[in-house]
């Protein structure tokens, strides 16, 4: 299966094990939790759950649980009738609703308030529920896909997240890996977005400089693939020529170019092994043209020959 989103892109044996799993889970109709930090593309990869599932025709709804006060969440989430309170002055249907015969996202479901539990736990048990002011209880058919940067698990041990609904949502968790511990799929999430705004902003980027890498390896990304974009978008505005390089890049990270890298050891180590990946990722790109690989990369031909000896790169 060929995922073509970012959350799901990548080389890394973390990566490849979540491509994995999502060939298993996608079709299977089951509910799945996915976990991870903020910005490691959890609702991509909900996406993609949705577009390879037997539920690929119907509504694709995200809901964001921490966007909303409760009060305005439970209508948001199963609807009203006229009157039901104040200001509902017209029949409102819900996500739930909406989503009828396709997949609903409750993303940060850790936000959640008890009582809003208590019902979500009603429509994963019975696939029914009542709408604000309602009196009758409506079937609905639809997954569900929760998502939360939260220990769920801890919040059961304090009371703060319901038990029985955890075990509900917990049929089959993905653990989403931080983008600091994937770092060698960088060069291929970095292709994907600037091929993305390349597109968008009509500039002549195509690819990172070798010193832009090298500084994004070392910097730590705290806001993920999130920032990852962000700081991609910012930079393809910002250069002129072909391949973005370090002054397209915020100063925290320009910073890192001057610090030299250590191995384990505290000492100064061979050629890194993400230079190899990046210069056989561009070869690659480029068919294997040794000219236009050297352009890209800014160096010139002889180097990248005597590059591609020394790590021992074939077509």
């Amino acid at each position: 299966m060929n995922l073509e989103f970012p959350g799901v892109l990548g080389v890394s044996s973390r990566m490849k094990e979540i491509a994995r799993l999502l060939e298993l889970v996608a079709p299977a109709d089951a509910t799945v939790l996915l976990l991870g930090e903020t910005g490691t593309g959890k609702e991509l990869v909900a996406q993609a759950i949705h577009l390879n599932s037997r539920r690929r025709q119907g509504p694709f709804i995200v809901v964001n649980c921490a966007a909303l006060p409760e009060t305005l969440l439970e209508s948001e989430l199963f609807g009203h009738e006229k009157g039901a309170f104040t200001g509902a002055t017209s029949k409102k249907e819900g996500r739930f609703l909406l989503a009828h015969q396709g997949t609903l996202v409750l993303d940060e479901i850790g936000e959640l308030q008890p009582s809003t539990q208590a019902k979500i736990l009603r429509v994963l048990q019975s696939r029914e529920f009542e709408p604000l002011g309602g009196t009758r209880p409506l079937k609905v058919d639809v997954r569900i896909i929760a998502a939360t940067n939260r220990n769920l698990e801890s919040m059961v041990q304090k009371g703060t997240f319901r038990d029985d609904l955890y075990y509900r949502l917990h049929v089959f968790p993905i653990m989403l890996p931080p983008l600091r511990e994937r770092l060698e799929d960088l060069p291929l999430l970095a292709e994907f977005f600037l091929k993305r705004f390349q597109e968008k902003y009509h500039c002549p980027v195509k690819t990172l400089s070798p010193e832009a890498l090298q500084a994004m390896r070392r910097y730590s990304w705290p806001g993920n693939i999130r920032e990852l974009e962000n700081i991609l978008e910012r930079g393809i505005i910002l250069c002129q020529g072909e391949a973005l390089g370090l002054d397209a890049l915020p100063s925290q990270i320009q910073r890192l170019a001057c610090e030299p890298e250590k191995d384990a050891v505290g000492t100064e180590p061979g050629p890194p092994e993400w230079e190899k990946e990046f210069i056989f990722h561009t070869l690659e790109k480029h068919a294997w043209s040794r000219q236009d690989a050297a352009a890209a990369l800014q160096i010139s031909l002889e180097e990248l020959d005597f590059k591609i000896k020394a790590y021992g790169l074939k077509a």
